[in-house]
C-alpha cells in the first residue's frame, strides 16, 4: 500500500463539522450587536416619543 493513502487528507472535511471556536464566536458575537442595537434603538424611540409628547393634561388618549 502507498504510504500517501495510510493517511487522513487534511483538506477533507467531515459531514457533520460544525465549524471552528472562530466561526461560533463570530456567530455569538454578531448576534450580540444585533440584540444590543435593537435595545438601543428601542430606548432611543422611547426618549424621543418622550420628548415629543404634546398630550395636554387629562387627555387619556394614547400618543400617535
Amino acid at each position: 500500500m502507498n504510504e500517501d493513502q495510510d493517511r487522513p487528507q487534511e483538506d477533507i472535511l467531515a459531514a457533520n463539522d460544525n465549524g471552528t471556536a472562530e466561526t461560533r464566536l463570530d456567530t455569538a458575537v454578531l448576534t450580540l450587536a444585533r440584540l444590543l442595537g435593537r435595545q438601543i434603538a428601542r430606548e432611543a424611540f422611547e426618549r424621543l416619543s418622550a420628548a415629543n409628547d404634546n398630550r395636554q393634561a387629562g387627555d387619556d388618549r394614547e400618543a400617535r
